[in-house]
């Protein structure tokens, strides 16, 4: 990886928004890659405003708390753009030129001055209906989180689904200790599978459902990853 890569993702509370920043931090450590994770929220609850960052790197990385200026934008529920629900405004503020907008829908939620301001960032925008594969692959929308994260590696190699499958092995496949409503989630999330083993395939499944949407997108769009792993 020859750049730093930065990721600001905005949801909703019980959208894994902070355990996505996490598992895609922890699959670039397995690749030898400087990472940080950190979250970003008020209260712990439901349908509330959740943001997390995640910083990948080939150097050691120094700073962290909100991140001002990303590479990559993630919007987990339209909401965030819809109603306003992010702590950041516009939902893309702050995005580098040349940056990436990957949101979870399958119709146009911008308005005419969100596109004027993203063209003149030259920013490629992906819609992936995230929800939708999570429930058509996993049965549950609880794997939403996993469709975001296969869409961000498909559109920027920042990781690989190896280092993925071995980054949910630890998180899912282990006894790995959360706190608060993350580790609620992460319970939620387990009884819907009668076996670890099947919700390691299930997230991987859901996972590879939005890479291949992502690789064909830039394919047809004429896109090459700028943040190569």
């Amino acid at each position: 990886m020859k750049t730093r890569i930065n990721v600001r993702m905005s949801g909703l509370g019980g959208q894994g928004v902070v355990t996505s920043a996490h598992i895609l931090a922890m699959a670039a450590s397995k690749e030898n890659l400087f990472a940080i994770s950190n979250p970003f929220f008020g209260a712990e609850k439901r349908m509330a405003p959740a943001e997390a960052y995640a910083r990948i790197g080939p150097e050691k990385i120094f700073d962290r708390g909100e991140l001002v200026f990303p590479d990559v934008v993630m919007v987990f529920h339209p909401q965030v753009i819809t109603m306003g629900k992010s702590y950041t405004m516009p939902f893309f503020s702050g995005l580098k030129k040349n940056g990436i907008v990957i949101i979870n829908d399958d119709i146009d939620l911008l308005s005419d001055a969100e596109k004027e301001g993203l063209e003149k960032l030259n920013a490629l925008v992906f819609y992936v209906p995230a929800t939708k594969i999570a429930h058509e692959v996993a049965g549950t929308e609880l794997a939403t989180n996993m469709a975001m994260i296969g869409s961000l590696v498909g559109l920027t190699n920042v990781v690989s689904m190896n280092a993925l499958d071995l980054a949910l092995q630890d998180r899912f496949g282990k006894k790995y200790v959360a706190s608060g409503g993350t580790a609620t989630l992460d319970e939620a999330i387990k009884k819907k599978f009668a076996k670890k083993e099947m919700l390691l395939q299930k997230n991987l499944e859901t996972i590879r459902q939005g890479f291949d949407r992502a690789v064909e997108f830039a394919k047809n769009a004429h896109y090459t990853p700028q943040m190569m792993a």
